[in-house]
């Protein structure tokens, strides 16, 4: 039954607000310079960005139209409108929620993980999502960096939310959905206790939304914090740019919504046009294939391992409706853009973005694309690469790549904000060399990152649970380059005394990894060592452990 009660929640009593976010921003001489050179990036200061991509969307006709597309459902802009406000109301009225309090999110890729997440933010909460695959660990240290008060989680996902809670002295509230059977308490049935309309909170262009979390070198990881105006300035660049998306597509894609890239690739860039989206929850390259055919998809998002795996199994799929094909999350090799555009026709869209950045801020599609190089910088942003000294470095030198837009990096919190950015630019970790037509071209990371099939993976986070291991004295993890997953991670082992290497210690500790936090995460090659390479100061030299075998 649709109840028509409105509620007007747009004014909030500042007495009532969680200025936790606001007050563990950054200095602002700490923050990066922010430039906003587009005419569609002249935002007013007072702005929810979800009243902008759905509630003036169904005012604007869009209402009937599919948004969100799955082989059970059909979620039209006006149900998707209707669900985000019962949520919001759920958030404020049932859970006692005020604006500013972070909500974290856990879900995989579905209809109703897109709605929570909306509504946290139309309510003035701020979102925290969290990838399906985090285990306790990672979730408790989530939790309490973010002071997260509240959590809305799939039901399939409880066992892991519910230990984090167990360890939390903040986390109040956990509210579950898409359970098999539902109980009162589960977020459907107070959805359904509540109204379907639900008046965006006035809310500040520079008030947090969004709090997402990168993994750093260290292991500990980073919370990243965007306004509402970020949310839009990536809708209004790259895919208006370079993506040149419109109402009539539909997208398709594996990122996860927790990832910045899967947010923007699959909820909020067609949102912003008034396209539809797929979301779908386990996919494989075949069945993302089949999916892609299935839907009449124009646009895939999905990162370059899936591309090359891919590529094999095309011809058996029409594909004859895809028009455009976004890689990012990693370097793209130009052999598996030739494999791909032999396979489908189709000129891949490769880019580069950051979770501190938001989205894809470097790219370039069809006649622009050069085979090896990631593209130019999307209309918006500015980039250069700078030397050791911090110095712009001419056409053919390798340095560090530097980048400035209408986003940029504020860490939660965090003393690792100097790192990040330096005289105005945000400094990414990437290694990248530009030639004399403004070309970037991808040549390493730079700090002890591993990505991994579009993953970010911290070395020292794997060491910490192989050190976990009874049989383990020393170890060290790096990123050795692969072909198929642009790196994998590869642990380095000094057994203790008395403990003989064999192949069946190798699954064993590769469970274990696993068991202990991310599978993804787990080493896929393991070499055990009888010492391992440091100074004379101790500190471990772990070029030495990537650098080829003589």
């Amino acid at each position: 039954m649709i109840v028509n009660t409105h509620v007007d929640s747009a004014h909030v009593d500042s007495a009532h607000i969680d200025k936790f976010a606001q007050d563990n921003l950054p200095a602002r001489e700490l923050w990066p310079e922010l430039i906003f050179t587009l005419p569609e990036l002249q935002y007013p200061a007072r702005l929810n960005c979800v009243e902008e991509l759905l509630d003036k969307m169904v005012a604007a006709g869009y209402g009937d139209k599919p948004v969100i597309l799955t082989y059970q459902a059909s979620w039209s802009y006006s149900f998707l409108l209707e669900t985000v406000n019962r949520i919001a109301n759920v958030l404020i009225r049932d859970m006692g929620l005020v604006p500013g309090n972070r909500v974290l999110l856990r879900a995989a890729n579905h209809p109703m993980m897109a709605a929570c997440t909306l509504a946290v933010l139309k309510a003035g909460c701020i979102a925290v999502p969290t990838m399906p695959l985090l285990r306790a660990k990672e979730l408790s240290t989530i939790i309490d960096k973010a002071q997260v008060t509240a959590a809305l989680c799939s039901y399939a996902l409880r066992e892991e939310m519910a230990l984090a809670q167990e360890t939390s002295h903040v986390l109040q509230q956990i509210v579950y959905f898409n359970a098999q059977t539902q109980s009162a308490r589960d977020l459907e049935a107070r959805m359904a206790l509540q109204p379907n309309e639900f008046a965006p909170v006035d809310t500040s262009a520079e008030d947090v939304c969004l709090i997402s979390f990168t993994s750093g070198t260290t292991g500990m990881p980073k919370g990243t914090m965007h306004f509402h105006r970020d949310v839009l300035a990536i809708c209004d660049c790259f895919p208006r740019s370079v993506l040149a998306s419109a109402s009539s597509d539909i997208f398709i894609g594996t990122p996860p919504l927790a990832f910045t890239f899967g947010l923007g690739g699959l909820l909020l860039f067609p949102m912003r046009v008034g396209a539809t989206t797929v979301l779908l929850e386990k996919l494989t390259p075949e069945t993302l294939l089949k999916a892609a055919a299935d839907f009449k998809a124009t646009i895939c998002f999905t990162a370059p391992t899936f591309y090359r795996q891919m590529a094999t199994l095309a011809s058996s799929f029409d594909l004859s409706h895809l028009q455009k094909t976004v890689s990012a999350g990693e370097a793209l090799p130009a052999s598996t853009r030739e494999l791909w555009k032999k396979a489908s026709g189709l000129e891949m869209i490769d880019g580069i973005g950051a979770t501190e950045m938001l989205h894809i801020f470097i790219s370039a599609a069809g006649k622009e694309a050069r085979a090896g190089a990631t593209g130019k910088v999307v209309p918006g942003y500015q980039a250069c690469v700078l030397d050791e000294q911090g110095k712009l470095a001419g056409p053919g030198v390798v340095g560090r790549l530097a980048v400035k837009g209408p986003t940029g990096c504020r860490y939660l919190a965090d003393s690792r904000q100097a790192n990040y950015v330096m005289q105005g630019w945000n400094l990414t970790g990437d290694a990248y060399e530009m030639d004399s037509e403004g070309y970037f071209w991808y040549r390493a990371r730079t700090d002890d990152m591993i990505i991994s099939a579009g993953y970010n993976i911290a070395g020292p986070e794997v060491e910490e649970i192989l050190l976990k291991h009874t049989a383990v004295a020393e170890c060290a993890v790096v990123g050795l380059p692969d072909e198929e997953r642009g790196q994998i991670v590869k642990a380095f082992v000094v057994l203790k005394a008395g403990i003989a290497p064999s192949d069946p210690l190798i699954k064993e500790l590769q469970n274990f990894v696993k068991a202990g936090i991310a599978p993804y995460k787990y080493p896929r090659a393991i070499e055990f060592r009888s010492s391992l390479p440091r100074t004379e100061t101790g500190k471990l030299q772990r070029y030495k452990l990537r650098q080829p075998a003589i």
